[in-house]
């Protein structure tokens, strides 16, 4: 073998671990694509609504140690983002059955970013608080998710929402929020900020150094623009990130009718 061909063989398997090493970040292509419904019946139906979109930009280098590798932190414009998310579920239940009053109706709180894989954009939860024992019980089972059991409270009284809780298990991080949406609702431009924020149609889960996928599907979150009267949180505490309190993008959104997919695994690590 001749040093010119060992040199282009070189050469070429660099190109090749530059390629595994720096995966293709999402285009706007991506973005659309995923927003698309799957095939096949869906597992589980919620109606989400009064959600209060939360998020602080945060450097790339402060989550890398929180994501698996195999997967990409997603950023616009460079930017990596944490959000923070109360809101209230209702009609909870599996595609094939009825909704059941005593089942079908809680509220949760998760705290998140945003990733890629191979191109497909998606959510990671660091955590996802919920009033439901039933539900943090088939999450975790079922998806794999870090779900915790917490006491939530969330009223609605003259366009002013007011969410407050507390984990029960684990450390009793706890969130207190007021905030009054403005009437007139807009939905996402694509390519904006809002539309890489809200515009999410899979989540990302990991057990056992598997990764898993579960694709949503509902129509564009109707947004709203929010006053925010208060805020207190200690959700990130165990996660060892700060953030700037007051530099918070807020954003309201819902009601969204969401079908969600069984997980899939997507990667090892």
């Amino acid at each position: 073998m001749s040093s010119t061909t060992k040199t282009k063989k070189t050469r070429g398997s660099s190109r090749a671990r530059r390629t595994r090493e720096e995966p293709r970040p999402p285009d706007l292509t991506d973005r659309m694509t995923i927003r698309e419904r799957p095939s096949g019946p869906a597992l589980l139906q919620q109606t989400w609504d009064k959600l209060l979109f939360m998020h602080w930009q945060v450097p790339v280098e402060a989550l890398r140690p929180l994501i698996p590798p195999c997967l990409s932190i997603d950023t616009y414009h460079g930017a990596a983002w944490v959000g923070v998310t109360p809101f209230t579920i209702r009609d909870s239940r599996p595609s094939f059955v009825p909704p059941l009053p005593w089942l079908s109706a809680f509220h949760e709180v998760n705290v998140r970013t945003y990733v890629h894989l191979n191109g497909v954009p998606g959510v990671w939860f660091f955590s996802l608080d919920a009033s439901s024992r039933v539900a943090v019980m088939a999450a975790r089972t079922f998806f794999h998710l870090p779900y915790h059991t917490a006491d939530i409270t969330l009223e609605d009284e003259a366009r002013r929402v007011h969410v407050r809780s507390t984990r029960r298990d684990d450390l009793p991080v706890e969130l207190s929020a007021t905030w009054n949406p403005y009437p007139e609702a807009h939905h996402a431009e694509l390519g904006s900020l809002e539309f890489f924020w809200v515009e999410r149609y899979c989540l990302y889960s990991a057990f056992e150094n598997t990764l898993y996928r579960a694709r949503i599907f509902h129509q564009p979150w109707p947004l709203r623009d929010v006053s925010l009267a208060n805020y207190t949180t200690s959700l990130f505490e165990p996660l060892g990130l700060t953030v700037e309190q007051d530099k918070a993008k807020l954003l309201a959104g819902g009601p969204v009718d969401a079908e969600i997919w069984p997980v899939q695994e997507v990667a090892t690590f």
